[in-house]
């Protein structure tokens, strides 16, 4: 996966693991997209991949896709990543435990965020 797609599906399972999605969350994402691709872009494929994880599945696909980012990604790129991250997860105004659990799959493996 390239920086931009591990990305979306990063904060596309962050947005599942709670089996809620908010608007708020949506607008998240959306903006997410919009910033990191200007150009129109179908994400049919993307989705039916997500679409198709069983919930058992996310944690080790989350894992890949955070590899992926951050083999292609600038410390600036992870940070930005993980602003939108903390974003969707305070985007319904509760972190719940699943949220933090892959937040901090995030801060444990991507240690110059902490610089």
């Amino acid at each position: 996966m390239n920086k931009t797609i591990a990305g979306y599906h990063l904060l596309m399972i962050l947005s599942a693991v709670d089996y809620r999605v908010s608007g708020h969350e949506d607008v998240v994402i959306r903006n997410y997209l919009a910033e990191e691709f200007p150009f129109n872009v179908n994400l049919d494929k993307q989705m039916d991949v997500i679409a198709n994880l069983q919930p058992d599945q996310w944690e080790n696909h989350f894992r890949k896709a955070m590899d992926d980012f951050y083999d292609d990604a600038t410390p600036e790129e992870r940070k930005k990543l993980i602003s939108f991250a903390l974003q969707l997860a305070k985007a319904d105004n509760v972190i719940t435990k699943e949220e933090n659990h892959y937040l901090d799959l995030l801060f444990e493996n991507w240690e110059d965020l902490h610089n």
